[in-house]
């Protein structure tokens, strides 16, 4: 791997949006974004400051109604505040695997919901036991219940810079 890939970082994430307005009011509320200036394109846009980072709202039109499972995640300071509010937002799927919240081998937290536009995207906890599990609604999928993990499986963590740092 070059030096140069091994300093790239992620910039931002850039999401449709069939209703701006509609999508930074879910954005702001639900993970506290704040918008940021953007230059104009010539098309509707919203920046908006997610931590470090920045995530991108670009105005298309209606949806073909087909739906995808790319996604993005985030890690919120206040996970269960966050679940509870997509729960009042009725912002989890039904039906699909992505309908649950998910423990993995690491004790970390997944769950994945969607924005108004129908994007999917995940929220992350790096330790589930420093929450009270049974405050959620439905039981923990647990994924080492339902795939055999190898050792190298259990390795693996969606906090790169936690397991650094360690």
């Amino acid at each position: 791997m070059s030096q140069q890939s091994q300093s790239a970082t992620l910039n931002h994430v850039s999401i449709p949006a069939y209703d701006l307005a509609e999508s930074e009011a879910f954005y702001r509320e639900v993970l506290g974004c704040e918008r940021v200036q953007a230059p104009n394109f010539g098309f509707p846009v919203c920046w908006m400051r997610l931590g470090n980072l920045q995530l991108h709202l670009q105005q298309v039109g209606p949806s073909a109604g087909v739906r995808t499972y790319q996604h993005f995640a985030v890690e919120v300071a206040d996970f269960m505040g966050a679940y509870r509010a997509l729960r009042a937002r009725g912002a989890f799927e039904e039906g699909t695997r992505y309908a649950d919240l998910w423990l993995l081998p690491s004790g970390e937290l997944q769950m994945f919901v969607r924005d108004p536009s129908d994007n999917l995207f995940e929220i992350d906890h790096p330790d589930a036991t420093q929450l009270d599990l049974s405050a959620f609604e439905t039981p923990l999928r647990r994924l080492e219940n339902e795939q055999e993990q190898s050792q190298q499986n259990r390795l693996a963590t969606l906090f790169l810079y936690r397991k650094a740092a360690a």
